[in-house]
């Protein structure tokens, strides 16, 4: 039986050369022979180190990630080869891919190369506490909140998955998704002149935020004050805040503690749930969580607003009965002169689980997430499950399966796109599914960070909600959206479907990605707009857009603050047009129904 230690070393290995092989090199898909037998491998030449690195690639994936054994590596003048540990090769990695860049500037690259380990290991240190602290997996589906704080490995197209840097080891058992902690917000009082606040429900900001505090809480609040929540840890660093200081010893800010009910951190970590609340909160936070200090910044406060406006004015709800956008109607914040944001920025977002109407919601990233070794993944579990109880085969049941999720989850989003010219940035962790009857009935969307607006569309949307047009940074011009459309909705979530029931053995990926190109032949013929050219632009192109967590992390950027960041997305090879994907089936009765 494997130790945390040994299954953490292998999820992160697995992350970064996953990164490694889409970013920096592809390498040569090689045999290995050793006395135990022959293996497919992935042999990576590293000039500036004068070796060769060997991985055993023990599942591979069209167009998800590989999965990878053991590791071995050689000089260039040996005629051996000798197996290293997975930790050694990573470091190796690393050290090659900063010796791709301008040695004058050696110096800054070893510093970028030094933050980049201690990330590294920082992940690796949280994936194996993590791994100690697992529950067992539900048989049932599970409830929303269970299966948020179920990702012990993180992303896989990430080399830093669990790295957070400023969350200390003693606040994990509070505050990290994964252990489930539950604390109390804290709460603050200020003068009504410096609470700035917008709601598109018939109740104020203000008024949903006192709803969370029951009158018996001991909070008093003066005829001049309102009330605002805040994340423990982000109410420790503001307290630290001069400006946040002057403002308490003037008067117009106190400080008034723990209260209310119990929270507990969904998989965002800054966003919190209450099983009793009908609102969840998403605050700012002093952590850099994967790439990105993360906080709330004002025109993604009035974003959720105006897309909560324009969501109920195009009658969205009425005529979408498979898919539902989780939306951050409201927000309240504190107004400080000469500060764009004062780190009071709070988004209040509706909760749709509340209680046992969370039961069977899980998030696409749990679904697909690996499991711990030996056991089946969510998706595995579930397919076999069906399988036995309808009478199917497993290919059978994976192709039903799939055919339920793209009408709930890929469709609707691709229509969106096409009447509305808005498109969601809706990867694996922003979207969620209801398979309480087992296959999906009903697909959710959340996170007010990622709406792109089509610049094709601004007349239609602005005149449904002209606060759009004060919001920077909301329109885009079409052929980036398509970019990050393809990234996010197809790469980062349709295709780990498809993956993970590649490597669980339930079902060909080539059979898997004919039945997606199919359904976007389909969306490409009846479709009219801005939905037809996305659905030619990632048949059609050689290439699709695959995000580059590991350039970014390789200079050290914060991608959320940073206007000088190295490209984000970038071409990889298209899996929608490889061969298996392109050859038409003998038979497609699975694919027609």
């Amino acid at each position: 039986m494997q130790s945390s230690r040994q299954i953490a070393e292998t999820a992160t290995f697995q992350s970064f050369a996953n990164c490694y092989l889409r970013e920096v090199n592809p390498g040569a898909p090689v045999m290995h022979r050793t006395a135990g037998g022959s293996f497919d491998s992935i042999e990576w030449s590293l000039p500036r180190q004068q070796m060769f690195l060997r991985v055993e690639v023990t599942s591979p994936s069209l167009c998800g990630p590989q999965h990878f054994g053991r590791v071995w590596g050689r000089g260039v003048s040996d005629a051996s080869w000798r197996q290293i540990e997975l930790m050694q090769a990573l470091h190796i990695l690393v050290h090659e891919s900063y010796r791709q860049g301008d040695e004058s500037q050696v110096d800054a690259l070893r510093g970028f190369e030094l933050e980049l380990l201690m990330r590294v290991l920082e992940s690796y240190q949280q994936t194996a506490l993590y791994i100690d602290k697992v529950l067992p997996a539900p048989e049932n589906p599970g409830h929303f909140i269970e299966a948020e704080q179920s990702l012990v490995f993180g992303h896989w197209l990430h080399p830093t998955p669990k790295s957070r840097q400023g969350m200390a080891y003693w606040q994990q058992e509070s505050y990290a998704p994964e252990l489930r902690g539950q604390f109390r917000l804290h709460y603050f009082a200020a003068k009504r002149e410096h609470v700035r606040h917008a709601s598109a429900r018939p109740l104020p900001a203000h008024e949903i935020v006192r709803s969370l505090v029951n009158p018996g809480a001991g909070i008093k609040l003066g005829s001049d004050e309102y009330l605002l929540p805040m994340h423990p840890l982000q109410a420790e660093a503001l307290l630290l805040d001069p400006d946040i200081q002057a403002m308490q010893q003037k008067g117009i800010l106190r400080h008034l503690g723990a209260a209310g009910p119990l929270f507990t951190a969904t998989s965002s970590v800054r966003t919190v749930y209450s099983a009793g609340e009908d609102w969840m909160l998403k605050f700012s936070l002093p952590v850099r969580i994967t790439n990105s200090v993360r906080l709330n910044r004002c025109q993604e406060l009035e974003a959720g607003v105006a897309m909560a406006k324009l969501i109920d004015r195009v009658g969205f709800a009425k005529r979408s009965a498979k898919f539902k956008i989780i939306q951050d109607p409201a927000y309240i914040t504190l107004d400080m002169p000469g500060r764009s944001e004062s780190g009071f920025e709070v988004i209040l977002r509706e909760n749709p689980f509340v209680g046992a109407k969370g039961q069977s919601v899980v998030t696409v990233a749990a679904l697909t997430a690996d499991p711990l070794p030996g056991e089946p993944s969510r998706l595995e579990r579930l397919i076999r499950t069906l399988a036995a109880r309808d009478g199917e085969t497993l290919p059978e049941a994976c192709l039903i399966w799939f055919q339920h999720y793209l009408a709930c989850a890929v469709e609707p989003l691709v229509q969106l796109y096409d009447d509305y010219g808005v498109a969601l940035e809706a990867h694996q962790q922003n979207s969620l599914l209801d398979i309480g009857a087992g296959y999906p009935s009903v697909s959710y969307y959340r996170d007010n960070q990622g709406f792109y607006l089509s610049e094709r569309y601004r007349s239609l949307l602005s005149g449904h909600v002209p606060e759009t047009e004060t919001i920077a940074s909301l329109y885009f011009v079409e052929s980036e959206i398509r970019d990050r459309f393809a990234y996010y909705l197809i790469v980062n979530q349709v295709f780990s479907i498809i993956s993970r029931m590649g490597h669980d053995g339930l079902c060909d990926e080539g059979l898997l990605l004919r039945m997606l190109r199919t359904q976007l032949e389909r969306y490409a013929l009846r479709m009219t707009g801005a939905g037809r050219d996305f659905a030619r632009h990632v048949l059609d192109l050689p290439t699709i857009s695959s995000k580059a967590n590991l350039t970014t992390r390789l200079f050290d950027v914060d991608e959320l603050q940073s206007d000088h960041a190295p490209t984000l997305y970038r071409p990889v090879p298209n899996p929608l047009r490889a061969p298996v994907a392109l050859t038409v089936p003998r038979t497609s009765h699975a694919i027609a129904s």
